[in-house]
């Protein structure tokens, strides 16, 4: 995940928020740079705290703002209440740029307060991706190609995207004419003027002002001097460029339409600028902020920063846009390194896209792990046996739309860039062309039908890569079709809570079939846990047999359950509801069913 003008899917989060994260290479702001290096260090400036449903901070400005000027009383400090987020949390200013020891005192003011339910730093995210040359269809081998492509052309016969709209939750719009016609109103949800670089912070114009720093080192240790990117730009055009229009490139979803929502600007943005604009762009209530009138069912975060856990205010307006009907896609980070110690890219509920290259094999860059859910191309710029800072390979990254000014918007252009900021606007199309050609499907059903057609890397992946590369066509038939295929993979991708010394399930209903199941049923298992030698895994056919799949064991203290089991099913009849059943044995230790498929 990197920043302002590189980008691909990066944070950059607060020194307190990073001490037990390790730090891993990141490709960082310069777009003429194919480097890596660390994550700036930005120092953190605010707090989002959560109080109590019974507190009367929870529901007063007033006392909220008594409360804050109390605490820094207290601690010595300059604390004030600024807004209410739109999950209820209060956004409090620490007064300036917080040392270390000054956050970590206010911070235990708050937690000893028997009033407040959480309190947590309002960390930054940059967005994330890498910068070359180049134009047209013929040059978009992503979309097309048969080795590393996405096989999308295809899918076109049956849908482009008609009818829904994308957000973008970027760096804003730079005025394109091969975008224009797909582009809707949206918002800048930049609090901060001087990181918006408009003169007043959050208003109706999405306008992307340039995300670029003069210095190395103004938007935090480690970072460093670079221009603007235009990323957002660039990722609306691989969603949904205008087609068929004689110039340029092709988008995925190209009937789409495409809402920027601007939250990256200078040195990167806020948590809670970021979970404001996910409520907004899904059709949620923001205080302040006047009701989107074109809700997307669709969002995609291009990304990201350090932290090892996903923020409450991140997971709760994820939990939210979701309820509301909208996919989310996130970037999973470009440090080379386990997506889960990466955010978004490790909350719940998100559709979580690692990169791949031309050859079909995980890009150099690209996070990696087991909550990587999708892969999809986001290029390369140069091999990874290459010289760092170089572009050798420009016509292996992917071409999207762009503006060629160095800080402020100039002309239109168009440029390659590489990342899992471009990877995931390749699912977030893929997505698009779904909702639109089966309106009623929800985004754990858009989830499970891309992960249930995705195709094995045809290269090599290490670390792990989710459910393969997305096939746009495949995926798109399947959603359509009407009796499966033998050989269909069911899948449930809905998250499923697993609590200590606690039974639960997940039901998978599959019809279609005729006869019985097969000899060897295939049985796909993605649970997050972090001991799984906890649990006990069992499948349980229509008729209620019980099939023991994994059994629990002291000295497993790894994390996850990430594999494939082969059941003899033959005795069963394949129509009906399977069940998968997860006992949690032991105390301390929690996680949930993320996903879970059948293939008959």
């Amino acid at each position: 995940m990197a920043a302002s003008a590189a980008i691909a899917a990066v944070a950059a989060t607060s020194s307190v928020a990073l001490a037990a994260t390790p730090q891993s290479p990141a490709p960082v702001p310069a777009p003429a740079s194919q480097s890596m290096a660390a994550l700036p260090t930005a120092p953190v400036e605010k707090l989002i705290v959560t109080y109590t449903s019974k507190a009367t901070e929870a529901s007063s400005n007033a006392a909220a703002a008594g409360d804050a000027t109390a605490k820094g009383a207290e601690t010595g400090e300059s604390l004030s209440f600024e807004r209410r987020l739109a999950g209820g949390a209060a956004l409090v200013d620490l007064g300036g740029k917080a040392s270390k020891q000054d956050l970590t005192e206010v911070m235990a003011a708050f937690r000893a307060d028997p009033s407040v339910a959480l309190v947590e730093p309002d960390i930054r995210a940059y967005a994330m991706a890498v910068t070359p040359n180049d134009t047209e269809y013929a040059k978009q081998w992503d979309l097309f190609e048969a080795t590393g492509g996405m096989n999308v052309p295809g899918a076109w016969d049956k849908s482009t995207g008609s009818g829904v709209t994308v957000a973008v939750i970027d760096t804003g719009y730079a005025a394109h004419t091969d975008l224009a016609a797909n582009v809707v109103s949206g918002y800048d949800f930049i609090s901060s003027s001087a990181d918006a670089r408009d003169s007043n912070g959050r208003d109706s114009d999405a306008k992307d002002e340039g995300d670029w720093n003069a210095t190395a080192g103004e938007c935090g240790t480690g970072s460093q001097a670079g221009n603007s990117s235009w990323h957002g730009t660039h990722v609306a055009g691989t969603i949904a460029a205008t087609t068929h229009n004689s110039k340029g490139v092709a988008g995925i979803a190209y009937s789409a339409k495409i809402q920027p929502v601007r939250v990256l600007g200078k040195c990167g943005g806020s948590s809670a600028d970021i979970a404001d604009a996910i409520t907004w762009a899904s059709g949620g209530t923001v205080p302040g902020v006047p009701a989107n009138a074109s809700p997307a069912k669709v969002i995609n975060m291009s990304l990201g920063g350090s932290s090892a856990t996903c923020p409450s205010v991140y997971q709760n307006a994820i939990n939210g846009a979701v309820s509301r009907g909208t996919t989310v896609v996130v970037a999973a980070g470009n440090s080379n390194a386990n997506a889960s110690a990466f955010t978004p890219a490790n909350c719940a509920g998100v559709i979580n896209v690692a990169s791949t290259n031309r050859a079909g094999s995980r890009s150099y860059y690209s996070n990696f792990g087991s909550n990587i859910d999708v892969s999809a191309p986001g290029g390369e710029t140069r091999n990874a046996t290459d010289t760092p800072g170089t572009v050798t390979t420009p016509e292996n990254a992917i071409l999207s739309t762009l503006n060629s000014g160095a800080t402020t918007q100039s002309t239109e252009n168009y440029k390659p860039y590489q990342g899992t900021s471009m990877a995931a606007p390749h699912i977030a199309g893929l997505a698009a062309l779904l909702k639109s050609a089966k309106s009623t499907l929800t985004p754990a059903e858009i989830e499970s039908a891309i992960k249930s057609n995705a195709r094995p890397l045809p290269g090599t992946c290490t670390g792990g890569c989710g459910a393969g590369i997305a096939d746009a066509t495949k995926t798109v038939n399947a959603v359509t079709g009407t009796t499966p295929p033998a050989g269909t993979t069911f899948t449930n991708a809905t998250n499923v809570t697993i609590t200590d010394n606690a039974t639960v399930s997940s039901s998978i209903a599959v019809t279609g079939r005729t006869g019985n199941a097969p000899a060897a049923l295939k049985v796909d298992v993605d649970i997050k846990h972090t001991y799984r030698g906890d649990l006990v895994i069992d499948l349980i056919a229509p008729d209620g047999t019980v099939r023991n799949l994994k059994a629990s064991s002291s000295s497993d203290s790894a994390d996850n359950v990430l594999a494939t089991y082969t059941v003899d099913a033959s005795s069963e009849v394949a129509n009906g509801t399977w069940k998968l059943q997860v006992r949690d044995v032991a105390s301390s230790d929690t996680g949930y069913i993320d996903t879970w498929s059948l293939t008959l």
